[in-house]
């Protein structure tokens, strides 16, 4: 499995599963949509800790820097 989330990615995907899961938990979040924003957030955040995104995948996305050859 190549990585295709870069740093900055990374950290971005982090600190929006984290604000998901703030939101729904103080019922800022509708209650009917609570249970969804928290699957997006776990997503979202597995997609950062494991740095691999599926969506990336088919269009040959990536966010991370080409290692140097030297």
């Amino acid at each position: 499995m190549k990585l295709n989330v870069g740093k900055m990615d990374r950290l971005f995907r982090l600190a929006i599963a984290v604000s998901l899961a703030i939101l729904a938990y103080a019922k800022i979040i509708p209650a009917n949509l609570t249970l969804t924003v928290y699957i997006v957030a776990v997503v979202i955040a597995l997609t950062g800790i494991f740095r691999f995104c599926l969506l990336y995948k088919p269009f040959g996305l990536s966010t991370c820097r080409e290692k140097s050859p030297f």
